[in-house]
């Protein structure tokens, strides 16, 4: 906001105008969201975006990307290759107007690309705008073409370099600016494997790999089944209703659509919409028409085949959703997102494309293939069922309005505060725990809440039984949010939610149990960084009346030979023969449990702000996250085993205490 004059007056003196790519690097939280860790990253896609928009068009069939030992990272394309020709309206090479000119690019409507998943023709400019350096070669007709910038601006005018046997293409190499992204610079090899097989599913046919020069890492994906291998990727570990996929892919008017669809044995839904390949994560008009047509005629197949009888009422949305993995994917020319970031379509017309294209296909598939028919309507059927169980049982065990917040679970010892900003909520393990906590807490903004033994597995559980769960109710209760059909993040009660167990085999499966009960029913919590894993010490080292505590089995062998050190530093004789805390003077006590601290304990290691070591849980990557909770928690024993066999030597005895 411009200032006023010491005098009060308020002139166009006074108004900034930003020019160029100054605007980019003035606010670049504006274009590209954050210039943290997700920032940096959205730098690859916004360059390795136009790669894959050149494979959409047809017109290639690769993208490589190297990330550089010296930190930069370069990805390559087969495609046309940038044009190099002089702009009429810029005066400058093209190649430097798409580089150096907001809301220039060949995604306007001027025949470049008929579908693309660029909106505002920002991506290639702001990339340039936050790099130390950005080099940007192109081989068109067998010349090569190089054009160099620092922070946006030129440093060397595009060049011919001369005559290469290289196929067409554009390769762009930059360098993320460390004044710009103070968090970090550096790119994450495994952030940029899952980006390219999600790229490889959704563009079915073509090439992408990925060679990090710091570690020797390779990979490469290349999918001919498209979205329907993404669905059976999604599907590892489940059992499935059947083995053949539903899929179609049809244009309709100027816009193509593809859906791919199969039922597992989960009590979750699994859609991805993507518009243009871009995640569309609040849905829009194209996942609106799929959920219509889907519920329509599955419930109109029921009613042809008697397999809904004639009182009963249609199945809902939910209940045919239960067990469903699905990925929507529709191409069009003018897509409308709403804002930058894309998180949801809005062209009102594809909503009619999808529910067109699912209306006739899904109903072919199910007349031609009845036993898997049959089954998809079974299962919606005993959702429905529990549905209707699970709202009994919530009326019968919280009946004066608890999941709304009016109730609070009698165990629950609340903080005055009445702001959720400040308040938090410590589900320890344990009543021996739980009462050193209360004791020993903040009661002005620390809520407790003691959990007694291991709480359900909500990976295979039903609402209906988890209602018949005293430990789950409680939580349900003490947060606020509601669950199911009720659920509200508004309600939220406490913006920390910490996770507080034994550090031990014991405990950290109590937290698995939690976080899966967090990950499967809400989510939303887990996403919005409201979940965060206390960290108790391990170790308490006593000298006198001075306690050290540690928390990592290095870090007391690294404190001891601190001790020890400091001790022959000052002349004291140390007798080599004698064990290690002899020599270090101290004496040293191992926590089993949370159980065997005291209040005042408890609070300086565990509780108190100025010292307890908290880990937010984050959901980066959703689709490695349900795999794990899927192998961790459900009924395929063998792949439990499998993970466990895979990672047995990574264990250290000792720390588990086995």
């Amino acid at each position: 906001m411009a200032k006023q004059k010491a005098d009060g007056s308020y002139d166009g003196s006074q108004i900034q105008v930003l020019e160029g790519l100054e605007p980019v690097r003035k606010r670049p939280g504006m274009y590209i969201g954050s210039t943290g860790y997700d920032g940096v990253h959205h730098l690859i896609k916004e360059i390795a975006d136009n790669s894959i928009d050149e494979a959409i068009a047809g017109f290639a069939s690769r993208v490589d990307v190297r990330i550089l030992e010296d930190g930069g990272i370069t990805i390559t394309d087969d495609g046309r290759g940038i044009p190099v020709d002089k702009h009429a309206k810029t005066g400058l090479s093209t190649l430097e107007t798409v580089l150096t000119v907001l809301h220039a690019g060949g995604k306007f409507g001027g025949g470049g690309y008929k579908v693309s998943s660029g909106l505002h023709g920002v991506g290639s400019s702001v990339v340039n705008a936050l790099s130390t350096k950005l080099v940007a070669e192109v081989v068109q007709n067998g010349q090569l073409y190089q054009i160099e910038f620092a922070q946006g601006a030129t440093v060397q005018p595009l060049k011919k370099m001369g005559k290469t046997d290289r196929p067409t293409g554009t390769t762009v190499t930059f360098y993320p600016d460390p004044t710009i992204f103070k968090e970090t610079v550096t790119f994450d090899y495994k952030w940029v494997v899952n980006y390219l097989r999600h790229q490889s599913y959704l563009t079915k046919g073509v090439y992408t790999s990925v060679y990090d020069e710091r570690t020797k890492e390779r990979q490469a994906f290349y999918f001919e089944g498209g979205i329907q291998s993404y669905v059976k990727h999604l599907n590892i570990g489940k059992e499935v209703v059947s083995d053949n996929v539903f899929y179609v892919e049809r244009q309709v008017e100027d816009s193509g659509v593809e859906v791919a669809v199969q039922y597992n044995d989960s009590f979750v839904e699994t859609v991805k919409p993507f518009a243009n390949n871009v995640l569309t994560p609040d849905g829009g008009t194209h996942l609106v028409g799929f959920r219509a047509a889907l519920t329509r005629v599955i419930n109109e197949y029921a009613r042809k085949n008697s397999l809904l009888k004639e009182k009963e009422e249609n199945l809902s949305g939910d209940d045919i959703r239960e067990g469903l993995t699905a990925i929507i994917l529709v191409k069009l020319p003018d897509p409308q997102f709403e804002g930058q970031t894309k998180n949801k379509l809005g062209n009102p017309e594809v909503r009619r494309y999808v529910e067109q294209v699912m209306n006739e296909y899904f109903s072919y598939y199910l007349e031609e293939n009845p036993d898997v028919a049959k089954k998809i309507v079974n299962k919606a059927l005993l959702a429905a069922r529990a549905r209707k169980a699970a709202r009994a049982a919530r009326d019968n065990v919280l009946r004066k309005g608890a999941l709304d917040g009016m109730g609070l679970p009698g165990k629950l010892w609340d903080c005055s505060s009445k702001s959720p900003a400040d308040s938090e909520i410590y589900i320890v393990e344990g009543n021996s725990a739980a009462g050193s906590a209360k004791e020993g807490r903040d009661s002005k903004t620390q809520a407790i809440l003691p959990l007694r033994g291991k709480v359900l597995n909500t990976e295979r559980a039903r609402l209906d039984k988890m209602f018949a769960n005293k430990e789950i109710v409680a939580m349900i209760q003490a947060f606020g949010v509601g669950i199911g059909e009720q659920f509200d993040i508004n309600g939220l009660r406490y913006h920390k939610i910490i996770i507080m167990t034994d550090a031990d085999v014991d405990g950290s499966h109590i937290a698995t149990l939690l976080l899966t009960f967090f990950f499967r029913y809400m989510r939303e919590v887990v996403e919005g960084g409201y979940v965060y894993l206390a960290k108790p010490p391990l170790y308490s080292i006593n000298k006198g009346q001075n306690k050290t505590y540690v928390y990592e089995p290095e870090e007391l062998d690294q404190e001891v030979d601190k001790l020890i050190e400091d001790r022959r530093a000052r002349g004291t004789t140390i007798n080599p023969e004698d064990d290690r805390m002899k020599q270090a003077g101290v004496t040293v006590s191992r926590f089993k449990g949370l159980g065997e601290m005291d209040a005042e304990q408890l609070w300086e290691t565990t509780m108190s702000p100025e010292n307890r070591v908290l880990t937010q849980v984050r959901v980066e990557d959703a689709e490695s996250a349900d795999a794990i909770f899927t192998k961790l928690m459900g009924d395929e024993v063998s792949l439990r085993k499998s993970f466990i066999q895979n990672r047995a030597r990574e264990a250290d005895i000792e720390e588990l205490d086995i």
